[in-house]
């Protein structure tokens, strides 16, 4: 730790304290998390981003609907509207948000997604709605404390574990380290695609996790390149001279990793998380892009962005530019995916209504 950092930890301390408080009354009850009679799954960090929720929580509605009724239910991180919204196939990510309007897109009709920062509300209208619901994905919920899920998921990166980091402002968490023992299972995000047993071995003696916590590992595997024009086109290139990668995530260098291998030369435009894309922006992609002197060259941008750039106002210059984008998605390691959806599955069946 540097000495920035190690002077600001008064700060940090005090800003744990806060959100310690406060996990204080939810714990005595005098705040009160409300119960609800439905498997209620939450996937969540302590810190402020980065670990991968959005493959998580896609990986299990792979994993749960061909056989359940699922709603994916967030809270709609950066959108304009307030309350709650029920995603439809013309919503935009200034009404619902980036995140629900992928579970949207990627899954179309086969779940349902909404939004509503008050999650109680959310869920209670979705009962209204449709009974016939059977399964609720809480999205970035471990602090969300209003609700008690049935199975709580807490994510943390495999190159910045939660164990080795403070609040802020000296460092990234959310509240104290602690706060992980409510999680059920814990799954150590972003890792390597082969780990060794030595590797899983140190890693579980610095999070040591509770008797009643179960401990995963997931990796990242990425998908084909897609076009943002059009969905059939593919480069035929498998290595570049250039790549320019925009990101507007927390955490891009896992997909700079990647690309790395498929290019003499990669260039780096990073935005804030979650950044709202206007014009200008893209003016500047632009002619970044056109003072790279070489034939064989692409834009790259992820899955979330991509997400970000349906906006009208961006459509003329998005299609002046060979921008694609790279799915992904979670897979866990050999042993860790059976028992993993074992337990989620038996959870799921175990808890469900009229049981």
């Amino acid at each position: 730790m540097n000495i920035v950092k190690i002077i600001l930890l008064p700060i940090s301390f005090f800003y744990g304290l806060i959100m310690s408080i406060r996990n204080f009354l939810f714990n005595c009850k005098v705040l009160r998390s409300k119960r609800f009679n439905i498997p209620i799954i939450s996937v969540g960090n302590l810190s402020f981003g980065g670990t991968g929720k959005t493959p998580h929580i896609e990986y299990l509605v792979r994993l749960l609907k061909k056989k359940y009724s699922v709603v994916a239910l967030s809270r709609g991180y950066g959108r304009k509207t307030k309350g709650f919204i029920l995603a439809n196939e013309n919503s935009t990510p200034c009404e619902i948000g980036d995140e629900a309007l992928q579970y949207k897109t990627k899954f179309k009709e086969s779940i349902k997604v909404a939004v509503d920062g008050n999650r109680r509300r959310g869920i209670k209208i979705l009962f209204n709605k449709f009974p016939e619901l059977e399964v609720v994905l809480l999205d970035d919920a471990f602090q969300h404390r209003w609700v008690k899920p049935g199975l709580s998921i807490l994510l943390t990166d495999y190159h910045k574990l939660y164990c080795d980091d403070f609040p802020p402002p000296s460092g990234t968490l959310r509240e104290f380290r602690r706060g992980s023992k409510r999680a059920d299972i814990i799954i150590v995000t972003k890792t390597t695609s082969v780990l060794s047993p030595i590797t899983r071995r140190r890693i579980t003696k610095i999070i040591k996790p509770k008797e009643y916590q179960s401990l995963y590992f997931s990796y990242i595997k990425y998908g084909v390149l897609q076009s943002l024009q059009n969905e059939d086109t593919i480069p035929k290139a498998t290595k570049f001279s250039t790549i320019l990668l925009f990101s507007g995530i927390a955490n891009s260098y896992p997909l700079q990793d990647r690309l790395r291998n498929k290019c003499n030369e990669l260039i780096v435009m990073e935005f804030k998380d979650h950044h709202k894309y206007s014009v200008n922006d893209l003016n500047k992609i632009k002619k970044k892009f056109e003072n790279i002197y070489t034939k064989n060259k692409i834009i790259i941008t992820t899955e979330k962005d991509a997400m970000r750039l349906s906006k009208p106002e961006l459509s003329k210059i998005v299609n002046e530019l060979p921008i694609y984008y790279l799915p992904i998605e979670v897979s866990l390691h050999k042993d860790d995916a059976k028992e993993f959806d074992k337990q989620i599955i038996d959870y799921v069946r175990k808890n469900k209504r009229n049981n």
